[in-house]
């Protein structure tokens, strides 16, 4: 779970002495806000929110899961609420996603409220996976690529998660069909391209187990992944990093994504 904190820090400090004096400067760290992962799929248990509050840049990594919440996904014609059943990760086996429908999210944490709404796309079908080889910055790697056909005639918004031998790549995959409408794709998946904190080792080799997931959404979770990627790297007009755009209405942090997912997995040659 990535927790998003920004933070403006000015510091203003005029010491004129002629002595050396430790100064104690005390930093202040921005509002904590809630942080809701909420997600939906076209699999049965594929229903699942993770609820946390995000942490002063100075504070370790572990996360601050938020227990007690009151939390409900429904249409406009029933709801279900989902149960805690590990701190902070509430979930239900009985809410299956169907293409064309609309989800409304209500999160109550004590005297706060928080809804998003978001509608599951059609199924695009996953045709299959394979590895192909490109040079980068003098280096070969192995991508994984998928191949699909893009629906003609409206407006797709694609997903892509990569795991290798069981582990999850932390690179954001987010694409829309503006320039391939109606045909035929072969996406590859740059995965460790241009990452200085990724070593060789890390690195997808011969032998691996590439898993990748396929998720159709849609277009608000399309700018919020894209937004995420951009503030990640850098690739923003903005002198200073924004927050994604959420489709979380409230004041938390976060996303509330309906869609529909598939998976394929492949040996590296």
């Amino acid at each position: 779970m990535r927790n998003i904190i920004l933070y403006i820090i000015i510091l203003t400090a005029g010491v004129l002495c002629s002595c050396e004096k430790e100064i104690d400067v005390k930093l202040q760290g921005a509002a904590k806000k809630y942080v809701i992962e909420a997600v939906v799929t076209d699999k049965a248990g594929g229903c699942r929110v993770l609820i946390s509050q995000t942490k002063d840049f100075n504070e370790d990594n572990t996360p601050i899961t938020v227990s007690g919440a009151r939390v409900q996904i429904g249409t406009g014609d029933s709801s279900v609420m989902l149960v805690e059943n590990t701190p902070g990760v509430y979930e239900s086996s009985a809410l299956k996603g169907i293409p064309g429908t609309t989800y409304n999210l209500q999160v109550n944490i004590e005297s706060e409220t928080f809804t998003a709404r978001s509608t599951m796309p059609s199924l695009v079908k996953m045709d299959s996976l394979y590895i192909t080889e490109e040079m980068f910055f003098g280096d070969k790697y192995k991508l994984p690529t998928i191949s699909y056909m893009d629906p003609v005639g409206a407006l797709n918004f694609y997903r892509f998660m990569v795991y290798v031998n069981g582990t999850k790549k932390k690179q954001i995959f987010a694409f829309n069909d503006e320039l391939t409408d109606g045909n035929r794709n072969a996406t590859r998946l740059f995965v460790d391209v241009d990452q200085d904190d990724v070593e060789d080792e890390e690195k997808i080799k011969t032998g691996d187990l590439v898993k990748v997931e396929m998720l159709t959404i849609d277009a608000p979770i399309y700018k919020y992944f894209f937004s995420l990627e951009n503030s990640a790297t850098g690739d923003s007009n903005s002198a200073t990093p924004a927050n994604p755009v959420s489709n979380i209405q409230g004041g938390a942090l976060g996303y509330f994504s309906v869609h529909t997912l598939q998976s394929m997995e492949v040996r590296v040659p």
